[in-house]
C-alpha cells in the first residue's frame, strides 16, 4: 500500500476589519495624510509665532520658554504627539506613492503636466529634505551641543542668536522656502481630500494656502534675516 499524503490546507488570512480597510485603502490614506497635515500645520503656525518673539528682546522669549517646559510631562506628550503624526504623514505618503506604482508600473514615456503644481511635483523632494531639517532643528536649538556648541540651556534668545548666524542661518532660510512648496501644496491637498469643488486657479483652497503659506514662510525667515543683518543681536 502506497502511503496517502496528507492534504495540506493554506491558511486564509484573516478578515481585516471595515475600518483596517478603510484606512489602508487609497481614501483612508488620503484622509491619514490629510489630518496629521492639519496637526502639522497648526504646529507650525504656533512655532512660527512663538519665534516671533525674540523681537520682543531675550526677557519675552526666554519667558515663552520657560512657560514651554513648565510641565515636561506635557511637554513630552506633546512631542510624542507631533512625532506620531509626522511618523503617519510619512506612513500615508509612502503607502499612496507604492499604490500609484502598483496601479501603473510602467513609468510615462513622456508627461505633460496640466493640473499638477511645480509644488506637488516637487513634495517627493521637499519632504524628505525637511524631514532631515527637522532633525537638524531639533539636534540643534533643542539638544544643543555638540550641534550647537554655544548652546547654553534655557537661554533661548542666546541660542537664537549664536545659531542662526552665518551659513546656518542661510540654511533655515533655504529650509523655509522648501517647507513654502510642501505647505501650499499640503494645505490646497487638504481641500482637495475633503471633497470641496477646487479649481486650479480660483478656488477657496488656493486662496487659504496662499495666504496661510505666505504668512508662515515671512514668520520663520524674519527670524534668521533679522540675525543675519544683526537687527536682533
Amino acid at each position: 500500500m502506497s502511503a496517502v499524503a496528507p492534504i495540506q490546507t493554506s491558511r486564509r488570512p484573516a478578515p481585516r476589519t471595515r475600518l483596517a480597510r478603510m484606512l489602508t485603502s487609497s481614501i483612508g490614506l488620503k484622509l491619514i495624510m490629510a489630518l496629521s497635515g492639519v496637526v502639522l500645520s497648526g504646529f507650525v503656525l504656533g512655532h512660527m509665532l512663538g519665534n516671533l518673539q525674540v523681537f520682543s528682546g531675550a526677557e519675552a522669549i526666554n519667558a515663552y520658554g520657560a512657560l514651554l517646559h513648565k510641565e515636561p510631562a506635557l511637554l513630552w506628550a506633546v512631542r510624542a504627539f507631533l512625532l506620531a503624526c509626522i511618523g503617519l504623514h510619512i506612513y500615508a505618503f509612502i503607502a499612496l506613492t507604492r499604490k500609484n506604482q502598483i496601479a501603473r508600473p510602467q513609468a510615462y514615456q513622456s508627461r505633460v503636466y496640466r493640473e499638477a503644481s511645480y509644488a506637488s511635483r516637487s513634495m517627493k523632494i521637499t519632504g524628505p529634505l525637511l524631514l532631515a531639517f527637522i532633525i537638524f532643528h531639533l539636534l540643534h536649538l533643542t539638544v544643543g551641543k555638540p550641534v550647537h556648541p554655544d548652546f547654553v540651556e534655557g537661554d533661548v534668545y542666546h541660542n537664537v542668536v549664536t545659531g542662526l548666524s552665518g551659513i546656518v542661518g542661510v540654511i533655515y532660510i533655504l529650509a523655509m522656502v522648501m517647507l513654502a512648496f510642501h505647505l501650499w501644496h499640503g494645505v490646497w491637498s487638504l481641500f482637495q481630500t475633503l471633497g470641496l469643488p477646487e479649481d486650479k486657479n480660483k478656488s477657496l483652497g488656493r486662496r487659504v494656502a496662499t495666504v496661510f503659506t505666505v504668512l508662515v514662510t515671512l514668520g520663520f525667515i524674519a527670524v534668521p534675516l533679522a540675525v543675519l543683518a544683526r537687527v536682533v543681536k
